[in-house]
């Protein structure tokens, strides 16, 4: 009985302890279950934050790239804006020099044309000291007239023979052209009847007279006859020698280029 009850009890302590050790067991199982699902949701937090941190700088990475695109696009509009501001002014430039040429070649001119307004001026004077004070004299545009009735020059509105009062005022007109050499002379004649032939004549008659006894050129000298609108008379007309007038001009522009 003794023997029996040996082994039983052997059995039955044998039993215990592996209970014993099989409820440690399943307890390591659930601790080890705990600590796994622990890590498994460290793991997926961590894989998150890696994904996330991936997306960040995936996205920081195309903006980093659309920023070096839009510094690229930038430093380019600079360098054709300076290339602009550096032609706009050259241009500029260009443009006030060409201004400054026209306004010498302007300047030129208007002393020029100056200079002929002092010069009729002058010989405004001059012609009233050569003539009398009561010379017929007017100046327009610069040329200078000087009248005379048809009774002084010819004695008459018909002839053509110049009387000794007609030949003693062309002398005086022929000494006021010999002082201006640089004016031309036109002998107008005015006419109020509509008939030019002895108009014509007339003015002939003045133009021989500077020509072959006053010594006045005959290439300074021009004949006209016109309608008077009811004035007639004699008209010597001092104006400046406008193709020399134009050809100093020219020259005077060149020069200013």
């Amino acid at each position: 009985m003794k023997k029996s009850l040996l082994p039983i009890l052997f059995l039955v302590v044998s039993t215990s302890t592996f209970s014993q050790r099989k409820s440690e067991l399943f307890a390591e199982i659930d601790t080890l279950k705990s600590r796994i699902s622990q890590v498994e949701q460290e793991l997926a937090k961590a894989k998150r934050e890696i994904s996330s941190s991936s997306a960040e700088a995936e996205a920081l990475k195309t903006e980093n790239a659309s920023l070096r695109d839009a510094n690229a696009t930038l430093l380019g509009n600079l360098s054709n804006f300076s290339e602009l501001s550096k032609q706009n002014s050259e241009n500029v430039n260009k443009a006030m020099a060409a201004l400054a040429r026209k306004e010498k070649q302007l300047s030129g001119i208007n002393d020029m044309i100056s200079a002929n307004d002092s010069t009729a001026i002058v010989s405004l004077t001059r012609i009233k000291q050569t003539l009398g004070e009561n010379a017929k004299v007017a100046v327009e545009g610069g040329i200078i007239s000087v009248s005379s009735s048809l009774k002084i020059l010819f004695g008459s509105d018909t002839s053509s023979e110049l009387t000794a009062e007609g030949k003693t005022w062309l002398a005086g007109i022929a000494n006021i052209i010999k002082s201006n050499p640089n004016f031309k002379a036109e002998v107008e004649g005015l006419n109020i009847t509509g008939e030019f032939g002895s108009t014509y004549n007339q003015v002939a008659s003045v133009a021989t007279e500077l020509v072959t006894n006053l010594e006045i050129p005959a290439e300074n000298i021009a004949i006209s006859a016109k309608d008077g609108n009811f004035k007639e008379g004699i008209n010597i007309k001092l104006q400046p020698n406008y193709k020399a007038f134009y050809a100093q001009a020219k020259e005077s522009a060149k020069a200013a280029q």
